[in-house]
């Protein structure tokens, strides 16, 4: 009754690790020197007691989610993340604890942009982002020419017309 859709296969690109830490690391260092001022400002205006323990379990908090966010997500990400493209269906996979299936039909399909931000644009990449009717979706990290191929791709099966 109803075909077997293949799970994707094509991987984003090795290189989304290195663009991913470097914009982790840079919001990280921003919060925790946001912190540690903080810390500085209560030792200075002596703060009730209580918020310098929350400024330094903040610290704490923070030191920790930036050795996962910067050295273990980006790589759980990038191994995980699967898309693929055909005449019906964008499918997109990702998720190492709890995987997400996306099936975008390609009648729902209304435009299709390639972005690409300073670090992106270091490595030659870009994110691919999908807008149907209710909502956006996105492909990381493709390497330049993939990203221009699976965009024309797209937009000729969803029949999008270039506007002038």
């Amino acid at each position: 009754m109803y075909s077997k859709i293949k799970p994707p296969t094509k991987k984003i690109s090795k290189q989304a690790v290195k663009v991913w830490r470097m914009s982790e690391a840079i919001i990280h260092l921003i919060i925790i020197a946001i912190l540690f001022l903080l810390l500085i400002a209560d030792n200075y205006f002596a703060w009730k007691e209580w918020i310098g323990w929350m400024l330094i379990g903040f610290v704490l908090l923070s030191l920790f989610h930036s050795i996962w966010s910067i050295f273990i997500e980006p790589i759980l990400l990038q191994k995980y993340w699967r898309y693929d493209v055909n005449e019906e269906f964008i499918h997109t996979k990702r998720g190492a604890w709890y995987e997400t299936h996306e099936l975008i039909p390609m009648t729902k399909v209304q435009s299709v942009k390639l972005d690409q931000g300073p670090f992106l644009r270091k490595y030659n990449l870009y994110s691919l982002s999908i807008g149907t009717m209710g909502d956006s979706h996105e492909i990381p990290a493709i390497p330049e020419k993939e990203a221009y191929e699976l965009r024309d791709k797209i937009a000729y099966y969803a029949k999008i017309k270039e506007v002038d």
